[in-house]
């Protein structure tokens, strides 16, 4: 990165930052600066985070209640930092999630942000997409509460929705086939996926909201309804620039799976698998071995 370009901090994509480790964030703050192991090679890195150095802390999670509770964002505010918010809110599934709080609190988080920092400041992510199939062969999926959540999230200013499909990772499908639910994730065809962003889509643009779509390159090439689905981003700099002004880079972020259409650009994620294990358990997630307890019948969603 250019040493006249802003840092972007990313809090985080490899867990939960707001929901668990608040207080490890706010002291690494005080001390200007975070030590990052790469989780590949693990060599570790000095990630400084003074405010002139940082743009804008970008955080992310599932559930957003600690983080309200602590004041951390008006503290973080007092020190200089624009904070940038990926809410993750998805329908609310004790078979895929079952450590999230449910989806009223989570409803009245979204509304506690957009009051304290703006709805510009908030991007809504339904994210992913999940198909399974439980041990009786009936197939569901999580779209169930996905015009509810898109109701309110308009209601309260929110204009910006990004989603994206489950990957059916080896690890996640052994994951969830081993667990007490023993259901198969199931990875819809082409067709179906475009029918689906379709239809997410038409009823977003009722509530004058956009349809933003990571990492699904192939689907987005295909849809050819003449009505624009947009290639969008979790780490979106020309919009934080817009937002906040300043100066970004607009390189792709290299780390992330630019193959597959993610559109995120350079920023530092400062968070650890290892070190800051997630406790949501959430069971199609890539990073963590997590697995929910009593399977429950949460329905097949209808746009």
């Amino acid at each position: 990165m250019e040493a006249d370009f802003q840092t972007v901090l990313s809090a985080s994509r490899r867990t939960d930052i707001p929901a668990f480790y608040m207080p490890w964030f706010m002291d690494q703050i005080e001390n200007g600066a975070f030590e990052v192991s790469n989780p590949y090679t693990h060599k570790t890195t000095t990630v400084l985070a003074e405010p002139g150095r940082v743009h804008t802390i970008v955080f992310w999670s599932k559930d957003f209640g600690p983080f309200l509770n602590g004041q951390y964002g008006m503290a973080l505010q007092k020190k200089g930092f624009h904070l940038f918010f990926n809410f993750t809110v998805n329908s609310e599934n004790s078979v895929l999630e079952p450590s999230v709080p449910p989806l009223s609190l989570r409803l009245n988080q979204l509304t506690q942000l957009c009051e304290r920092f703006g709805p510009q400041a908030i991007q809504w992510r339904f994210d992913p997409i999940c198909h399974y199939q439980d041990p009786n062969g009936i197939i569901f999926n999580n779209l169930k509460d996905f015009i509810l959540i898109g109701e309110i999230a308009a209601s309260v200013g929110i204009k910006r929705c990004v989603t994206s499909f489950m990957d059916p990772y080896r690890k996640v499908l052994r994951r969830a086939e081993s667990s007490d639910h023993k259901i198969t994730f199931i990875d819809p065809d082409l067709g179906e996926k475009i029918e689906i962003l379709q239809r997410m889509r038409d009823r977003l643009s009722q509530m004058d909201m956009e349809l933003l779509v990571c990492c699904e390159k192939d689907v987005l090439s295909a849809i050819s309804d003449g009505k624009a689905v947009s290639a969008g981003s979790c780490i979106p700099n020309n919009y934080l620039m817009n937002i906040y002004g300043g100066r970004l880079s607009l390189q792709k972020d290299r780390g992330q799976r630019l193959s597959s259409g993610c559109g995120c650009m350079v920023s530092r994620d400062i968070g650890s698998y290892e070190l800051h294990p997630c406790g949501h358990r959430c069971l199609y997630c890539y990073a963590n071995p997590g697995t929910g307890t009593g399977l429950s019948n949460d329905g097949i969603g209808r746009l």
